[in-house]
């Protein structure tokens, strides 16, 4: 089974805006001819796309052995003996960005709330947000279209449907 992630309005207009404020200083930048400045800003734009690459969530998929988190570069597994629990949660407004990214081609990163301490997100809308707990005590709070589906494979795997 597998739930592609939407990205939100919000996400879309500050990853558009950004690239556009990037690409506009490289140009001014080459127009003025600072052509060393110009570089440097294509450099920082490489290092901050491959970390977008990295890490943006594009779908999440569960088989009868684990939970994948289908990124651009690299797929997260996750043993589903490993998890405890999954359950929808979505983030409050009281979360707080510890590094990663809070809109920029989605929600990535470690963040913490009050309520749920310390997580890993990935999500696109936090309207499509679950929470899984693993026995080690890492929480990822993850995000994909219709996410009941998600919950309910993944206790029907481990033996805990409702």
């Amino acid at each position: 089974m597998k739930q592609q992630v939407k990205i939100s309005t919000y996400s879309i207009v500050i990853t558009l805006i950004a690239l556009i404020i990037m690409g506009g200083m490289i140009l001014i930048d080459l127009h003025r001819g600072y052509l060393w400045a110009a570089w440097v800003a294509i450099g920082l734009v490489v290092i901050i796309f491959s970390a977008a690459l990295f890490y943006m969530p594009l779908s999440i998929s569960v088989n009868d052995r684990e939970l994948c988190i289908n990124r651009p570069l690299k797929v997260k597994t996750i043993v589903l003996d490993d998890i405890t629990s999954a359950v929808l949660c979505p983030p409050t407004m009281a979360e707080r960005r510890i590094c990663g990214s809070g809109g920029w081609f989605g929600y990535w990163g470690w963040f913490s709330e009050r309520d749920l301490g310390k997580y890993f997100a990935y999500y696109g809308r936090s309207s499509d947000c679950f929470l899984i707990t693993l026995k080690d005590g890492r929480r990822y709070m993850l995000g994909c279209h219709n996410p009941q589906s998600i919950i309910d494979r993944i206790n029907r795997a481990n033996g805990r449907w409702k």
